[in-house]
């Protein structure tokens, strides 16, 4: 079987966990802070917090940044279930922008159309989550006008896309956004097994994830609201989650980010031999000097009535083939608050077809995968 996405991991990547389970520390140890720094420099962002899945991520970056009952929280339904779930654990309400026919990244267009509607309705967003789909960035710089034009603050949901590039600066640096999140999980660029890391430049913001992260306890002496009873004193100052990454975890991560440059181009040099062979009109829009995609997915397009055939026929071969995604809106706990469709978005996803793409992909697989899709071209 071809899997759609999978993990490497190199003998030194086992060493590295090795060792810490050799350690005396396997979680809340020396190795997730050394982590979240290397994350941090690769990034050109200030501060990391390193949490146990990237939905974990989500949730801290919404609390922390206030949202909560009678807010509304706006993002993509060309996403996983993830993006609009953390809104609803904070009590806020979710809505959605309509996406790119041609990228599903969330449409600035129909994003300032829908914020001039809001305004008027008295209904405007307390945060907006873009999502970053398949690994490319989205136009980060025009939505920060937006929020600075409508007040709204703004989450990058990155979670395909560590090691994307935008204006040639690296995605995660949080220029054009209050708090970024990754994904570490075992289909994404770099894997910890499960794994998240938000990344910020707002000390505060920082502060209140870590919080979040362990229960919302301190141990810091300094920031001690109550006279400390003893050496062994410590607050617990919110409510918060046991949302920790282990050390085990945090070395394969570390060990991971030695390939990061390396996966990152090989992943483009398989997507660009996809475009070359299946859609070339598309190059242009995903090899730009604006936007470097990381490339988590590669999602072709087929005619619908094509694509469950095609998709049996893929699956049949052992070619993993997958679809990204129903838009989230269309899920049955989200029908209840259904916005109405949205054409580009049930467009996008109507004839969508995820091709098998992860480092270890090889000229031969991709060969058969060819086979099969050069009817349908």
């Amino acid at each position: 079987m071809i899997p759609y996405g999978r993990q490497s991991i190199s003998e030194a990547d086992i060493a590295a966990v090795v060792e810490v389970l050799r350690s005396d520390f396997l979680t809340q140890g020396p190795v997730v802070p050394r982590f979240e720094q290397a994350v941090a420099d690769y990034c050109a962002a200030q501060f990391g917090v390193a949490v146990n899945s990237g939905t974990a991520a989500l949730h801290i970056a919404c609390l922390a940044l206030g949202v909560g009952p009678g807010d509304w929280v706006w993002t993509s339904p060309i996403s996983f279930v993830a993006s609009a779930n953390c809104a609803l654990y904070c009590g806020a309400q979710v809505d959605f922008v309509d996406v790119e026919p041609d990228t599903g990244n969330l449409s600035v267009a129909a994003l300032e159309r829908k914020l001039a509607a809001a305004q008027d309705e008295g209904t405007l967003p307390k945060v907006v989550i873009p999502v970053h789909f398949a690994g490319l960035p989205c136009d980060m710089q025009a939505i920060h006008a937006l929020s600075q034009q409508y007040g709204f603050r703004i989450i990058e949901d990155a979670c395909h896309a560590l090691g994307a590039r935008y204006h040639d600066a690296p995605t995660g640096n949080c220029r054009y956004s209050d708090i970024t999140v990754f994904s570490f999980h075992p289909v994404k660029i770099i894997t910890t097994g499960e794994g998240g890391m938000a990344m910020t430049n707002d000390p505060q913001l920082a502060k209140t994830m870590r919080l979040l992260r362990s229960h919302g306890i301190t141990r810091n002496a300094d920031d001690f609201i109550n006279a400390p009873d003893g050496p062994w004193y410590y607050e617990q100052q919110m409510l918060g989650f046991n949302y920790r990454m282990t050390d085990i975890q945090a070395a394969l991560g570390l060990s991971q980010m030695a390939n990061l440059e390396a996966w990152i181009l090989k992943r483009g040099e398989l997507a660009r031999r996809y475009f070359e062979a299946l859609a070339p009109e598309r190059l242009t829009r995903y090899f730009s000097p604006e936007r470097r995609s990381a490339f988590h997915l590669y999602v072709h397009h087929v005619a619908p009535e094509q694509r469950a055939q095609l998709f049996s026929q893929l699956r049949d071969l052992g070619i993993g083939a997958n679809v990204h995604y129903l838009p989230i809106y269309k899920q049955p706990w989200y029908q209840r608050w259904a916005p109405g469709p949205l054409p580009h978005a049930e467009q996008f996803y109507a004839g969508a077809i995820t091709l098998p793409l992860f480092p270890g992909l090889t000229p031969q697989q991709q060969a058969q995968i060819y086979d099969v899709l050069s009817p349908t071209l």
